[in-house]
């Protein structure tokens, strides 16, 4: 706590915490050591750069989903406020990478620099994600509330594949709704037509994590 009762986040110089000098450890940020950490990193990373944090979770990737990989995509939307968040998911999920399909840049800020630990790429049309997603052969997940799109809940995600999340209202592009290899959708049960993008693209990147990461297969039916 701070001097007014509110949370700090983080930890304070590496002396000051552990009562003596840092280890020798080339994963260790010297900047960090002398004035501490307060970045939005579990404590696993406290203290350490960015590309020792971004290798370990590739390392980990690896041995912990062997012969799987999981891109996180977002098309057209209109909010960047939206895009942060589904960087936020793509980064808790350890996700393979990011990708952004729009004719401009983005602001990061929503993102509260979880991009820094992922292979974050931009694509400036559909036609361009497309051409990416071949060269790796992933299997191209849509998920829209489109005729055709089945249950997200009852689906067999695949082990490899980009996920595309559509921006609200428009939805996903018609290019990527032809080239989708599977099309799903979130069960809603109220009035609205479409849920908020971010928390739709958080809820799709769960199910693959339940699928691939836990083990659960979904029921058939």
């Amino acid at each position: 706590m701070d001097d007014d009762g509110a949370r700090v986040v983080g930890v304070g110089p590496w002396e000051a915490e552990r009562g003596g000098p840092p280890p020798a450890d080339d994963r260790l940020d010297p900047e960090l050591l002398a004035v501490g950490d307060r970045r939005n990193v579990v404590d696993r990373y406290r203290y350490w750069t960015e590309a020792a944090i971004r290798a370990d979770l590739a390392e980990r990737r690896r041995r912990e989903r062997p012969g799987t990989e999981l891109h996180v995509v977002v098309e057209g939307f209109q909010h960047d406020m939206n895009v942060g968040s589904v960087a936020r998911t793509a980064n808790a999920a350890n996700a393979d990478g990011f990708h952004v399909v729009a004719d401009r840049r983005w602001n990061r800020r929503g993102a509260m620099a979880t991009d820094r630990y992922l292979p974050v790429h931009h694509h400036g049309d559909a036609a361009a994600l497309l051409a990416w997603v071949r060269t790796r052969d992933l299997a191209l997940v849509g998920l829209d509330n489109a005729p055709g799109a089945v249950p997200l809940e009852t689906a067999d995600l695949p082990a490899r594949c980009a996920l595309v999340v559509g921006s609200e209202g428009p939805g996903l592009s018609p290019q990527v709704l032809a080239a989708a290899d599977a099309l799903v959708e979130i069960g809603q049960f109220g009035s609205t037509r479409s849920m908020n993008a971010g928390a739709a693209g958080a809820v799709a990147v769960h199910a693959w994590l339940r699928r691939w990461a836990f083990g659960q297969v979904p029921p058939q039916g």
